[in-house]
């Protein structure tokens, strides 16, 4: 495993349209100590299409994408993000985003480092409570945050920095441009005097709230963004003392588990045991809410014996009889007719099927929640706080202001944690039992009833003649997505969730996130959706790593039809130089073409989203028998061997963290191209725990896998949490189609082979009559 990073930023220059030395606006903030806000973000640039024999006209996405669009909805509050300087010279900035492994606190921690001139481990950077006055600057989502921040940070920051530096130049005596500051100490170059940032955080500190003007550094002077840096929160995790929603001591908050029905939003018709499980040790409560029966009890343990034993009588759910062949068969009626084919032309014409995949984040869904009558206390990994402090607020018919809501650090999401099903199911629990609660899901909870990538379809055609791409149609469709936490807050939410609001938002959401990075003349892509019975949302990349994928076979098979090697056709038609250079990079580093053995290949692929771009090259074992390892038996198909990616972000804050998220990112693509996903069956889903969803293990997990971060292509940053999945995901399926001579066209490609685990137990089918059908829950 290897990875090549960015120049040391000596050697980085801003692009043009970078920040350079232009000024921004900030605020001093009237505080006993120095506190400071920033104004300003920065403008969105429309990329430039270079010219081609059949040009492509900008799809949305191009002209302005979804990164776009949240980053400008945070300007207006950008001047609420504050960074404190406290007496011992240490620097708090509470970000308004969720921490999920992604390593924003470190990339924020950088910036804070970077323009105030202090050592990184003097930057303490927290989650920032769910604060309803910052309206849209408070979702964690579409690789936005680094985007949408990097500039009010480092205005905050600067702001005071110059502070300081007056401050020291009064207490000095000494003229301002004499002074310069370093690791947190400012000294004078005329008499080598010098005053620490603790001793002038108080003496810097304002009595009013004022506006200054401050100028950002220059790309060429950056001594700490564009290095590689380790986490600042790595020790922490590595020695079990990083803190997560389960390990807060809540006073009185009992562990409490739910007894949930045996398929999607099954209803609690009757409970037949309710005291003689509230009789159990242990157990302190058990009451009905609306997603199934409570529990509360000392342990853990006690909680899932007494969800166990409860006999429940359940009520049918939204997706009652149906499996994996219903819903393919809605999608198909639900596509959208392709158009007719030209006589004249040639055409590529083919139908994509996506699998249900879980989010499956390592940490369960999890809350704590002290409701009491006038007031209300939530604990949780929330990635869109204010969607959950007022819907929650709402639900309990309480004011918004008496219930707080605490960001907590979270194991992992990929979209799940956009939702507060844990958190409002745990206010839900502690109000009906009058005590503060712990809620954990259980894993099968999580497999069963969290929040499912929706199962979808693409219809592709493209046409071709005389050697060019005429045409390039596309039309996804899909299980409904819900975005009911909306861009962060109650109104947009709302909207989402009305009969053709939900519609319209994922149009949008498609709209500005699909593109196509190359010139194939007249290009559409359409969303249509259907089925609106199950739980799901966003997982890592929403549409774009089943679009991309399709879209890449198909590019495949053109090349093939045209006598054109896979990655030159690529090189030929691409817009965007940047996307080519990344391209070029990991076809050499991955020496594109090299001669390899039967029933083995090598994939090429790209994607270009949020003003970044990612190529990566994939090489698979298709012959049965290659593993040699003693696993199931859906786990013995192919294994991808090496993966090489190319990563152009523009500016890349801190090229480890983007190495980390590449990394994290193909093996999510592995998984949902070759092993990872749900199987409907009887209106729930088969999948109950890790060790029957087969995400990318370490028999699986490419022994040659090679990061190379490109050098500076802007002067800032663009998205990069999600930009690997898409174009890993295309890659391996690509490589899958040659190793094998036959394009894939559903995904997983293990879903309609052997099943390769006993599903957990579950409730009979719901009784005719309400009175015959007690079961059990697990």
């Amino acid at each position: 495993m290897g990875a090549r990073e960015n120049p040391q930023p000596q050697d980085a220059v801003a692009a043009p349209g970078g920040p350079g030395r232009r000024r921004f606006l900030g605020y001093v903030v009237a505080a006993s100590t120095l506190t400071v806000a920033a104004e300003l973000g920065e403008a969105v640039l429309a990329p430039t299409p270079a010219a081609a024999v059949v040009p492509s006209v900008p799809g949305p996405a191009e002209i302005y994408d979804l990164n776009d669009m949240l980053t400008h909805a945070a300007l207006p509050t950008a001047n609420l993000i504050t960074i404190r300087l406290d007496p011992d010279g240490t620097a708090h900035f509470a970000l308004p985003r969720a921490e999920v492994g992604q390593g924003i606190t470190t990339s924020s921690a950088m910036l804070v480092a970077e323009e105030l001139d202090i050592p990184l481990d003097k930057v303490r950077v927290t989650l920032a409570d769910a604060r309803p006055e910052l309206l849209f600057n408070q979702l964690t989502g579409g690789s936005n945050t680094t985007i949408s921040t990097f500039t009010p940070i480092r205005v905050a920051a600067a702001v005071a920095r110059g502070r300081l530096l007056h401050a020291a130049a009064l207490e000095l005596g000494e003229a301002l441009g004499t002074l310069s500051a370093k690791a947190g100490v400012i000294t004078s170059a005329v008499t080598g005097r010098s005053l620490s940032y603790s001793e002038l955080a108080e003496k810097a500190a304002s009595v009013t709230t004022g506006q200054v003007s401050v100028a950002l550094k220059d790309a060429s002077e950056f001594k700490v963004v564009g290095t590689a840096q380790r986490r600042i929160d790595a020790l922490d995790a590595v020695t079990g003392r990083k803190q997560y929603a389960m390990d807060l001591k809540v006073p009185g908050a009992l562990p409490a588990m739910v007894c949930r029905p045996p398929t999607i939003n099954g209803t609690v018709r009757s409970v037949d045991n309710l005291d003689e499980v509230r009789a159990m040790p242990g157990i302190t409560d058990v009451v009905r809410i609306s997603t199934g029966v409570a529990v509360r009890g000392r342990t853990f343990g006690q909680c899932i014996d007494a969800v166990r034993a409860l006999k429940v009588t359940w009520g049918p759910g939204s997706a009652e009889g149906e499996s994996d062949d219903t819903i393919r068969e809605e999608l198909r009626k639900a596509e959208l007719p392709l158009p007719a084919v030209d006589v004249l032309t040639k055409s590529v014409d083919a139908r994509f099927t996506f699998h249900f995949a879980s989010n499956s984040a390592l940490e369960p869904n999890c809350a704590v929640a002290d409701v009491r009558e006038d007031s209300a206390e939530i604990w949780a990994s929330l990635k869109s706080p204010i969607t959950a402090q007022e819907d929650i607020a709402l639900t309990l018919g309480l004011p918004v202001a008496a219930v707080k809501v605490h960001v907590t650090e979270g194991g992992g999401s990929f979209g799940r944690r956009l939702f507060h099903d844990g958190a409002a199911e745990a206010a839900e629990i502690s109000k009906a039992t009058g005590k503060p609660v712990r809620l954990m899901w259980h894993r099968t909870d999580d497999f069963r009833h969290g929040r499912a990538h929706p199962m979808s379809t693409s219809r592709v055609r493209a046409s071709y003649a005389l050697g060019q791409v005429l045409t390039y149609a596309q039309h996804h469709t899909s299980v409904a997505t819900d975005f009911g936490h909306g861009v962060g807050e109650i109104i947009t939410a709302e909207a989402a969730r009305l009969p053709v609001g939900d519609l319209t938002f994922s149009e949008t959401i498609f709209s500005l996130t699909q593109q196509t990075p190359y010139d194939f003349g007249v290009v559409t892509q359409l969303l249509s959706e259907t089925d609106k019975g199950f739980h799901t949302g966003s997982m890592r990349n929403i549409y774009s790593p089943n679009v991309r994928c399709a879209q890449e076979l198909v590019v495949d098979e053109l090349a093939k039809k045209m006598g054109k090697d896979p990655y030159r056709f690529r090189r030929t038609f691409l817009k965007d130089d940047r996307a080519r250079a990344v391209l070029d990079k990991v076809a050499e580093v991955g020496s594109w073409g090299r001669d390899m053995p039967a029933g083995t290949a090598q994939g090429i692929a790209l994607h270009p989203e949020y003003h970044g771009y990612v190529a990566v090259l994939a090489e698979i074992d298709c012959r049965p028998g290659t593993t040699g390892r003693d696993i199931p038996d859906a786990c013995t198909g192919p294994r991808v061997t090496k993966v090489v990616c190319a990563v152009d972000v523009g500016l890349a804050v801190n090229p480890r963290g983007l190495q980390a998220q590449m990394m994290g990112g193909i093996m999510d693509g592995i998984a949902i191209t070759l092993s990872s996903g749900l199987h409907l069956d009887n209106g729930h889903f088969l999948e109950g725990s890790w060790d029957n969803y087969f995400y990318t293990r370490q028999w699986n997990t490419p022994p040659e896998l090679e990061i190379v971060v490109m050098p500076p292509t802007t002067g800032k940053p663009g998205g990069a949490g999600e930009l690997a999945v898409a174009g890993a995901m295309a890659a391996v399926a690509c490589a899958y189609g040659r190793a094998t001579g036959t394009m894939p066209t559903t995904f997983p490609v293990n879903h309609d082979g052997p099943l390769g685990f006993e599903p957990l137990p579950t409730t009979p089918p719901v009784p005719a009559s309400p009175t015959d059908g007690l079961s059990r829950a697990y």
